[in-house]
Parts: C-alpha cells; sequence; structure tokens
C-alpha cells in the first residue's frame, strides 16, 4: 500500500475472494445492504482474509429505503403489510431496530468499525426527515463504530454539514459529483461519471488521486461496471 493512507478497494467482490484479497486491503460488504448474511458466513469470511485486511459494509436496506423501492426485490426476510409500511427512512420502529442490530452483529463479526448509509434520492431534506436521522443515530448503538452516510438528491451541502456534526457522521460522497463537507476521514464511492458502466480515464484516476492525497485517511472505493479494472489501474498509479 502507499504511504498517503488511502485505502483502495471495490463495493463487492468482482473477483473470487481469494484472488480479491491479494489484490485489495478493504472491500465493501454489499450483500448486508440486500439481506445480511448468515452470522457463520460473515465469520468464515474473517477467518479466510488475510491479517490486516478490512471490512467496511451497507447497513440493511430496512433502514434506508422504503418498502417501495426496487431494491425489496432481493429481500429474502418475509415483511407483513405493516412491516412493510414501518420501514425504511430512519424509522426507529421494532423492524428498524432489528434491522440495525442484525446490521452491527455482521459488522462485529468481520472485525468492520465502518459502516455506510446509503439513502436513496426519495429520502428527501424534509424536518420530518431530519428529526428521523436525529433519532436512529442517538438511540442505535454504535460504540467504536464509524457512520458514514451519503445522502442523494435535493441535499444542500450545510444541511448535510450540520446533522453530520452534529450526529458524529462522515459525509460519503462520489467526488465526482460533490466534495465531502466534513473533515478527516474522506470515504468516496466512485459510482461512475453518468452511470455504472463508466471506465474510469487515466485523467480521471489523476485526479481521483489528488483528492484522495494528504494527511488524513482515505478510501477510494469503486462501485461501477469495470470496478476491478479500474481499482487495480488506480492502486498501481498510486504506487
Amino acid at each position: 500500500m502507499p504511504e498517503s493512507r488511502t485505502k483502495v478497494g471495490c463495493c463487492g467482490f468482482p473477483a473470487s475472494r481469494g484472488s480479491y484479497y491479494a489484490l485489495f486491503p478493504v472491500v465493501e460488504i454489499q450483500q448486508t445492504f440486500y439481506e445480511p448474511p448468515r452470522p457463520g458466513t460473515a465469520r468464515r469470511w474473517r477467518e479466510e482474509a488475510p491479517a490486516g485486511f478490512e471490512f467496511t459494509l451497507k447497513a440493511w436496506q430496512l433502514v434506508t429505503h422504503e418498502a417501495t423501492s426496487p431494491t425489496y426485490r432481493r429481500l429474502k426476510t418475509p415483511l407483513s403489510d405493516r412491516e412493510r409500511g414501518e420501514v425504511g427512512a430512519f424509522r426507529w420502529t421494532d423492524v428498524v431496530r432489528r434491522a440495525w442490530d442484525r446490521t452491527h452483529e455482521i459488522a462485529r463479526l468481520l472485525g468492520a468499525d465502518k459502516i455506510v448509509f446509503q439513502c436513496p434520492a426519495s429520502f428527501e431534506p424534509t424536518s420530518v426527515n431530519h428529526d428521523r436521522l436525529r433519532r436512529f443515530f442517538r438511540s442505535i448503538e454504535r460504540e467504536g463504530l464509524v457512520c458514514l452516510w451519503e445522502p442523494r438528491g435535493a441535499w444542500r451541502a450545510s444541511e448535510v454539514r450540520a446533522l453530520c456534526e452534529e450526529l458524529d457522521l462522515v459525509h460519503c460522497v462520489d467526488p465526482f459529483e460533490a466534495e465531502p463537507v466534513t473533515a478527516g476521514l474522506r470515504y468516496f464511492r466512485l459510482h461512475g461519471i453518468g452511470g455504472y458502466r463508466y471506465r474510469y480515464t487515466d485523467a480521471d484516476l489523476d485526479r481521483l488521486a489528488g483528492l484522495a492525497g494528504g494527511d488524513e485517511a482515505a478510501y477510494v472505493m469503486f462501485n461501477n461496471a469495470s470496478m476491478l479494472e479500474d481499482a487495480r489501474r488506480f492502486l498501481a498509479r498510486l504506487a
């Protein structure tokens, strides 16, 4: 790894886990968003990974996304009609509390201390959603955890900054779309300029190296169709 304190990886495993572990120092687990794996699966992943390898993960969609989201097609846990009206948008309900507990358990088993809360654009900057964020993050057990918030849509930078400071959150962002509004740790999720199928150019990667450089730790997590190739090219560029 380079001395710049930049960690490079992918959102999910775009190759076999064994080959991935040999290439990168970190992975962001995506399965936890759709349906957290069984505890035994998380233990196996932790045990098979080399010493020093880091896992981060996405919070279960029941916390962040309402049941109308198309991502619920991949949900295996059945929800009653009542529960479907109680999930998502950081509602502090029994079903969301249980979803957080499962997310937290998998994080613990993976030895992960960073959890990404990715919001859909439908989670708008209303006073109701401000209050839901406050209640959720003030209620959960989060000792030793770094909570990374990736808002989307019409959120103003000033709103995001104020809530991150109030609730001790790290602003998670695609650096080609916006700048992070929190200081210190940077966590970049690269979704592809204009869409998932975008392949980053050499000029893009040079710019990204500048954005990720500095004294503070930075995570650069590729989440586009060519994530494996682009992440390898970027890692080589840093070296």
